[in-house]
């Protein structure tokens, strides 16, 4: 049986540093050291984005790089846990519990919804709209209007 969203969140993992990536890894240099983070310190991140702020997948991985002292963190993990905190906020929000992770704060690096969040777009536009937010469409894609001017800086 597939695992639930929150059963992913909530799996015990463990930060992994990779000390130099082999050559060839198209998003990053050659010999540089990466952070693979958890599902959990994600959204544990993701969670501390309070009202009218919003905040970039790049800068939680700048934040998690500086953290854990490595060159970068894994774009593509940090990408699919993002999406699981997502998850598994709705999955809270059908189970009725009122405090979930804010997820349609965390905005791609351009301020660009998230395709993979839940119910894109309707889902993150409306509660990004009811915080206040202008969002707008260009193309197929969708962003949140002078999303810099909102930005939060973890700490």
């Amino acid at each position: 049986m597939a695992k639930s969203a929150i059963e992913k969140l909530n799996a015990k993992k463990q930060v992994k540093i990779v000390n130099q990536l082999p050559a060839g890894v198209k998003w990053a240099p050659a010999g540089a050291s990466m952070a693979v983070s958890t599902p959990a310190e994600v959204n544990q991140l993701m969670a501390q984005i309070p009202k009218e702020k919003l905040i970039t997948i790049t800068h939680i991985r700048d934040f998690l790089a500086n953290k854990y002292e490595t060159d970068i963190t894994c774009p593509i993990s940090t990408g699919i846990f993002i999406n699981i905190a997502a998850a598994a906020a709705e999955e809270m929000r059908a189970g009725n519990i009122k405090t979930i992770t804010p997820y349609w704060r965390t905005l791609k690096a351009d301020g660009e919804l998230n395709p993979k969040y839940p119910v894109y777009p309707d889902q993150q536009k409306t509660l990004l709209e009811a915080e206040g937010f202008t969002v707008i469409q260009k193309g197929k894609k969708y962003f949140v209007q002078d999303f810099l001017e909102h930005a939060f800086t973890l700490t």
